[in-house]
């Protein structure tokens, strides 16, 4: 199994003067033709799909994300506003039509996908309140023997370098979902947006990784082959519930591949 992870896409409306508005849209395209070309089974998006939760800008965003020919799925970061994004992807049937969060799991691949909500309103940190640590134990409950892949925004870790402090308000909230994470081996792996730059690690008793922005003016800590160079995350799942996570280098000569396991 394929899976294709966009993230930090910040998209802006059409009508934007913003000097990077049609850059961040080619790099999101150039990515898609990739992912199109190269094959997978499923996308995530990991959030900060656009730049200020405005409704003109997930009208943007979702005439580029047609032509993805997998399937799509999106968590919302903390650019993100949740009843806009609801609202622009309405026909989605694995987003909650109601309620306070965006969580979801998806059945039908030999991967199970959960998508978890971490914003909080507002703000640019992270949460797992009580009621996201509830609704994660129950979704964990219900499968424990088939492999999971969970993926959220927010990573709820710390990175020594570039330096990054756990991107969660309440530190409190950071070890419970260590603590749920831990409790439920069938999770492979955690793959999460917001920080901009690729970091892989072991946590609470699986495998961890952030990615890049998809938006090459963002990015943080990129080298100099790549900075310019629209990118993605390409995880590879084996028979076994294995995770191997590269980074896919889009470019015009033959792309090449960076990244470790």
């Amino acid at each position: 199994m394929i899976i294709a992870q966009l993230s930090d896409t910040h998209i802006l409306a059409g009508s934007s003067a913003h000097p990077m508005a049609a850059s961040r849209a080619e790099n999101l395209r150039r990515c898609i033709a990739d992912i199109n070309a190269r094959g997978a089974d499923v996308v995530i998006h990991t959030g900060d799909s656009v730049q200020h939760g405005l409704a003109e800008e997930y009208v943007r965003l979702r005439e580029i994300l047609a032509e993805l020919e997998a399937p799509l799925f999106l968590v919302p970061g903390n650019r993100d506003r949740r009843e806009a994004l609801r609202a622009a992807f309405a026909h989605a049937p694995y987003l909650p039509k109601n309620g306070s969060f965006l969580h979801y799991a998806v059945e039908d691949f030999p991967m199970r996908l959960i998508g978890l909500d971490s914003v909080d309103a507002g703000e640019r940190k992270g949460a797992f309140c009580a009621e996201r640590r509830a609704w994660l134990e129950a979704a964990l409950a219900q499968r424990p023997h088939k492999p999971t892949l969970l993926f959220l925004h927010h990573p709820p870790f710390d990175i020594a370098s570039p330096p990054y402090t756990a991107g969660y308000r309440n530190p409190q909230d950071t070890t419970d979902l260590a603590s749920v994470v831990g409790r439920h081996s069938q999770v492979r792996k955690m793959i999460c947006g917001h920080v901009h730059f690729a970091h892989q690690a072991a946590w609470a008793g699986t495998a961890a990784a952030t990615m890049p922005s998809v938006a090459a003016d963002l990015r943080i800590a990129a080298d100099a082959a790549t900075e310019a160079a629209p990118l993605y995350f390409r995880h590879t799942v084996s028979d076994d519930g294995t995770v191997v996570s590269r980074i896919r280098v889009v470019a015009d000569r033959p792309a090449r591949v960076a990244g470790a396991a």
